[in-house]
């Protein structure tokens, strides 16, 4: 009776160590999809921001190409 008796002590061990592995299992499941979704937030911010900041450079290159057209095309003022 005994050795029954360690047996189902061993059983029931088991199986609560594999009741505790698969909540591990379920909640490290749910946190990975968790991060997957925000890593795809952050990866569309950050490609929206690469769009907003080339449209800026674009600009800057622009204002300035046009500034320097504007000095060649009209000249300095008299000094006096």
């Amino acid at each position: 009776m005994t050795a029954n008796k360690s047996e189902e002590n061993a059983i029931q061990v088991l199986e609560e160590r594999i009741i505790a592995l698969e909540t591990r299992n379920l909640f490290q499941d749910d946190v990975i999809e968790q991060l997957s979704a925000e890593l795809t937030v952050h990866q569309t911010q950050i490609s929206e921001l690469r769009e907003q900041i080339q449209l800026v450079a674009n600009r800057l290159k622009d204002s300035g190409s046009l500034s320097s057209s504007k000095d060649e095309i009209e000249p300095p003022p008299p000094h006096y």
